[in-house]
C-alpha cells in the first residue's frame, strides 16, 4: 500500500470519526437537573430537570428520573430557559459593516421595490459571529432585509452548525417595508410615499386578478416588477405579514389606516413613539417589535422616544418583541446581536414586568413568525434549544454557562475568547502580528 492511499484512507477514517461523533452528540441524552426552570409556556418550575434526546426536549417537570447512561448537568442553583429569540438582526448577512463586500442584507429591487428578495439566500452559515451571539444564549434569530420601500422578505434561523438548509428553519416569515423615511424609499414627502404603497397595493390586486391579461401585455403598466407584484400578493391576501419599520406616531397612524384599506396582517418594528398610540396599536392587535436600551433620538421621526416605551406599549395589551436598536425600525449591528438580553433588563428596569420581558425573547416571538410548535418555550416535543444560566439573564454580568441547540452544546470558541486568551499568556513584547 502507498503512502498516498494510507494518507487517504486515514483522511476517509478521521472524516468518518467526526461523523460519527457529530452524529452521537446530536443523539445523546441529557438530564439537567435541579434547576429553576422557565418554560415560559407555564409557571416556573422550582428544582426542576430537563431531559433532552435526540434533538428533543422529552420531558420537564419536578421529581423525575434521570435516564440511565444520560450525561447530567446539575443546574443547581441556576437558572434554565428556552433559548433566547432575536426577533431583528442581519446576523449572517453582514461580516463587517464598513466593508461592502461582506454584506449581504440588500437588494437594489426596481424603483426601491425589492419585495421578491429572499434574504436568507445570502445568508453565510459559517459566519463567526455566530458563535459569540450563542455565547449569550442566542439561539434563534430572524433575519430581515433592510434598504427603499420595500425591503423584501425575512426568514427565522437557528444558529446550528450545518449547512443553510439546517439554518432555516421558517421562510418567508413577513415582508418588510418602512415608513417614515422617504428619501430612502425613493419618495419627495411622507404623503407621496405613502401614495406610492396604496399605488403598489392596488396594483398587485390588479395583477393577481388579471394575470393572463398582463401576460399578454393586454393591461396598463404597473408599479412594479412582475417577480414583486407576485411576491407581493400573499401580503394583500393577508397569508403573509407586512413588517413595517415605522417610528413616528403619526407614521404609526397612517399604516394602521393603509393596513385596514387593503386588510394586511401589519407588525410595527421600532415604533418610538408607540407609546403615544399604544391604544390603538393595541386595538388592532398588531404586534410590535422595538427595544429599551436607546432613549436618544436618532431621527427627527422619533423625537419622542423613551425607554419604558415597551413596557407602555405591554400595560395598553399589545404583543411586544424585544429588538435591538429600537430607534429608525432597524437592527443592530449583527455583532451586537447578543445584546437582545441587555435590552430584555432595560425594559424591565423600565417598568415591563420579568416575566413579560422573557416572554418577549421567547415564546411570542416563535409565535408571532410561527415557529412556537418547534422552540420558543420548554415542552416535551420542541426542539431542544435550552440554556443554563449562571442566575438571572437579564442580570449583566450573568453568563450562559450550557447552551443547547437542536440538543447539541455549542461551545464554539469565539474570536473574543481567542483573543481574551491570546493576549492573557502572551508578553506584551509578542502582540505585535
Amino acid at each position: 500500500m502507498t503512502t498516498a492511499t494510507m494518507t487517504a484512507l486515514a483522511r476517509h477514517a478521521m472524516a468518518a470519526a467526526l461523523l460519527l461523533s457529530a452524529s452521537y452528540a446530536g443523539a445523546q441524552t441529557v438530564a439537567i437537573t435541579g434547576g429553576r426552570v422557565f418554560p415560559v409556556s407555564g409557571p416556573v418550575i422550582e428544582n426542576g430537570t430537563v431531559i433532552i434526546r435526540d434533538g428533543k426536549i422529552v420531558a420537564v417537570g419536578a421529581g423525575l428520573a434521570v435516564p440511565d447512561g444520560a450525561r447530567t448537568i446539575n443546574a443547581t442553583g441556576k437558572w434554565v430557559t428556552p433559548g433566547l429569540i432575536n426577533s431583528a438582526s442581519q446576523l449572517g448577512l453582514s461580516e463587517i459593516g464598513s466593508v461592502q463586500s461582506t454584506g449581504d442584507a440588500s437588494a437594489q429591487g426596481q424603483d426601491q421595490v425589492a419585495a421578491a428578495f429572499t434574504v436568507w439566500e445570502g445568508l453565510n452559515p459559517q459566519s463567526m459571529l455566530f458563535a459569540p451571539a450563542r455565547d449569550e444564549g442566542i439561539t434563534t434569530v430572524v433575519v430581515m432585509p433592510r434598504g427603499g420601500l420595500i425591503w423584501g422578505q425575512a426568514a427565522v434561523i437557528t444558529l446550528v452548525d450545518g449547512s443553510l438548509t439546517d439554518l432555516v428553519t421558517r421562510a418567508p416569515v413577513a415582508m418588510v417595508a418602512q415608513v417614515g423615511s422617504p428619501g430612502q424609499g425613493g419618495s419627495g414627502s411622507r404623503g407621496e410615499q405613502l401614495l406610492r404603497l396604496r399605488e403598489l397595493f392596488t396594483d398587485v390586486r390588479f395583477f393577481r386578478d388579471n394575470r393572463r391579461a398582463f401576460d399578454r401585455a393586454e393591461t396598463r403598466g404597473l408599479a412594479a416588477s412582475r417577480k414583486d407584484l407576485e411576491a407581493l400578493i400573499p401580503v394583500i391576501e393577508g397569508r403573509l405579514p407586512l413588517l413595517v419599520a415605522v417610528d413616528k406616531s403619526s407614521d404609526i397612524e397612517a399604516t394602521l389606516r393603509l393596513g385596514r384599506e387593503f386588510g394586511l396582517r401589519l407588525m410595527l418594528a421600532g415604533a418610538a413613539e408607540g407609546w403615544m398610540v399604544a391604544d390603538q396599536i393595541a386595538a388592532a392587535r398588531i404586534p410590535v417589535l422595538t427595544g429599551a436600551m436607546n432613549n436618544i433620538p436618532g431621527s427627527f421621526s422619533s423625537l419622542g422616544q423613551r425607554q419604558d416605551n415597551a413596557a407602555l406599549l405591554k400595560r395598553a395589551g399589545v404583543e411586544v418583541l424585544l429588538i435591538g436598536n429600537a430607534g429608525g425600525g432597524g437592527a443592530d449591528e449583527p455583532f451586537n446581536a447578543r445584546n437582545i438580553k441587555q435590552e430584555a433588563g432595560n425594559a424591565v428596569a423600565y417598568g415591563m414586568t420579568w416575566n413579560d420581558a422573557l416572554r418577549a425573547v421567547t415564546l411570542t416571538p416563535a409565535q408571532v413568525f410561527g415557529v412556537a410548535e418547534r422552540t420558543g418555550s420548554l415542552q416535551a416535543g420542541h426542539d431542544a434549544d435550552v440554556v443554563v444560566w449562571g442566575g438571572d439573564p437579564f442580570e449583566f454580568t450573568t453568563r450562559a454557562e450550557h447552551v443547547f441547540v437542536r440538543g447539541v452544546e455549542r461551545d464554539v470558541r469565539s474570536r473574543q475568547e481567542l483573543l481574551t486568551e491570546r493576549y492573557k499568556t502572551l508578553p506584551p513584547s509578542r502582540w505585535e502580528p
